[in-house]
């Protein structure tokens, strides 16, 4: 109830604002932004209360509800059922986050599956995504991004490298001897493997 109230809220806030030259931005539209703004920093005597409101309203994980059935390709039979990610293990809810981005990339770039070429440009930045997750999920979720044919630049720590050298065409690894001067290396996978092998 509270999210949809906020999201009614917001919306009245914008409500004939913009567009032609009647939208006005008046004073009771003044006073439905303040009223807003009041409960985010805190209203005397309610602080408490409105920090968690305001825990819980901008937080649009809040916002959804969603359902997905996993099926077999084979026969079309129910692998998984996912009301949300609760009571599911990590690896499941790790996949599950994956097909999720890999869904709202492919529909965000208007991609098709299994299409080979395109005049989209797909760069997608993953920052420490793999970092603590299983190795056959990260691996998993490069499945994905990999049949979408998306260019991807993956921040992860050295550790992980070997989840993801089998996606990548090259290596930057950045390196800070005792936190004084930062150092970039760039290598092919190539280059790369071959120090590997010689350490």
């Amino acid at each position: 109830m509270d999210i949809r109230s906020f999201q009614q809220d917001l919306r009245a806030c914008l409500a004939d604002t913009l567009g032609g030259e009647d939208d006005l931005y008046d004073e009771s539209k003044f006073y439905q932004v303040k009223k807003l703004i009041d409960r985010f920093n805190g209203r005397e005597g309610q602080t408490d209360s409105d920090k968690k409101w305001t825990r819980k309203v901008t937080d649009v994980r809040n916002w959804f509800l969603f359902s997905a059935s996993e099926r077999w390709r084979e026969d079309n039979q129910e692998k998984e059922y996912y009301s949300d990610s609760a009571g599911k293990s990590g690896g499941q809810k790790e996949k599950l986050a994956y097909t999720i981005l890999a869904s709202a990339l492919a529909y965000q770039f208007g991609l098709e599956w299994g299409e080979t070429r395109s005049k989209s440009f797909r760069f997608v930045m993953i920052d420490e995504a793999f970092g603590r997750g299983s190795d056959d999920s990260a691996r998993y979720g490069l499945e994905l991004f990999s049949k979408l044919n998306l260019q991807l630049l993956i921040v992860t720590p050295l550790q992980k490298i070997h989840v993801i050298e089998n996606y990548v065409k090259s290596v930057n690894l950045v390196h800070n001897e005792e936190g004084k001067n930062s150092m970039l290396r760039n290598l092919t996978i190539e280059e790369y493997h071959r120090e590997k092998e010689a350490r």
